[in-house]
């Protein structure tokens, strides 16, 4: 794949070496703190408001929001990356990687889709919070609507070549291209439907939903490829195999045969190998975004 020299993106969060601290979910979110920071500024000027400010603080203190943040107007609760941290050089590689392949995606769906609103990448080690709460690196990418955000730890991409046995520098590329597909599902608000069947279906209903979202992910990831190519040439021969290859190595039944040798359809939450191949597959052929209603489809 050529990617080197390509544009990085500057929506890029790296808190690799950083301790995660509280999540954003306190008692008092940013929303509420910038609603509250003019007020508490006219405060400040008499003796009565400097003890309210005080009260203020103590009860961000204790309810998980950071007071320093308050001050410096950063209200998103996030600690940020340690400038001490220096990575290998491979895991350096793979950080600008992401942040190219990050930069590719924003060309693509800025023209596919009109005002498009880019996601940011969190690059972590370790653990990390989010809106959608915290998580490790056990977990693996993950995008979060709440903050419409991608979180992932590079150390995954040595588990796709390691234990997954799907190596290549486009099988990762299509990791990032998505979880982007999951934000585009998060803009169209198709996400939002899927989450509030929650508790409304069967547990096994909500499962087939799960598969189709995720599906339509991969396709969406198919679509970015095909224009990316179209449009940058960046592909090398074998590239669309390593994607496929990696597609084919993350399906539920191949991934539950490997770890318990066993298959059990009904708790399938991302679609089986061929599924997530053809969906791929379809959206790399046709690159027409209006062709990936997984959820109306025939068949999957």
């Amino acid at each position: 794949m050529k990617w080197k020299g390509n544009r990085k993106s500057a929506n890029v969060d790296d808190r690799r070496g950083a301790s995660s601290g509280r999540s954003s979910g306190g008692m008092l979110s940013g929303g509420m703190l910038k609603l509250l920071i003019p007020l508490l500024l006219k405060l400040v000027t008499s003796k009565k408001g400097l003890i309210i400010v005080g009260i203020v603080l103590a009860v961000m203190y204790f309810t998980g929001n950071n007071p320093l943040n308050f001050i410096t107007g950063n209200t998103n609760n996030q600690i940020e990356s340690s400038t001490n941290y220096k990575g290998t050089a491979k895991e350096n590689e793979l950080a600008d990687f992401s942040a190219t392949i990050l930069a590719n995606t924003e060309d693509i769906w800025n023209q596919i889709i009109p005002n498009y609103r880019e996601p940011t990448l969190v690059i972590f080690s370790g653990s990390v919070n989010s809106a959608c709460g915290s998580a490790s690196s056990s977990t693996g990418p993950f995008y979060c609507p709440g903050d419409e955000k991608l979180y992932i730890d590079l150390s995954f991409f040595q588990e796709m070549e390691r234990k997954l046995n799907a190596p290549g520098d486009f099988a990762q590329a299509y990791v990032i291209a998505h979880e982007v597909g999951h934000h585009i599902q998060n803009l169209t608000g198709i996400n939002r439907k899927v989450q509030q069947l929650r508790g409304r279906v069967s547990k096994t209903e909500y499962n087939r939903y799960s598969v189709m979202l995720e599906l339509q992910a991969d396709f969406y990831a198919g679509v970015w490829a095909h224009h990316s190519q179209r449009i940058n040439k960046m592909m090398e021969h074998g590239d669309l195999e390593e994607a496929l290859n990696a597609a084919h190595a993350i399906g539920d039944d191949r991934i539950q045969k490997n770890s318990t040798g066993r298959v059990v359809p009904d708790s399938f939450t991302h679609g089986t190998s061929a599924q997530r191949m053809r969906w791929f597959k379809k959206g790399f052929d046709t690159g027409d975004v209006n062709q990936g209603d997984t959820f109306n489809a025939r068949s999957l």
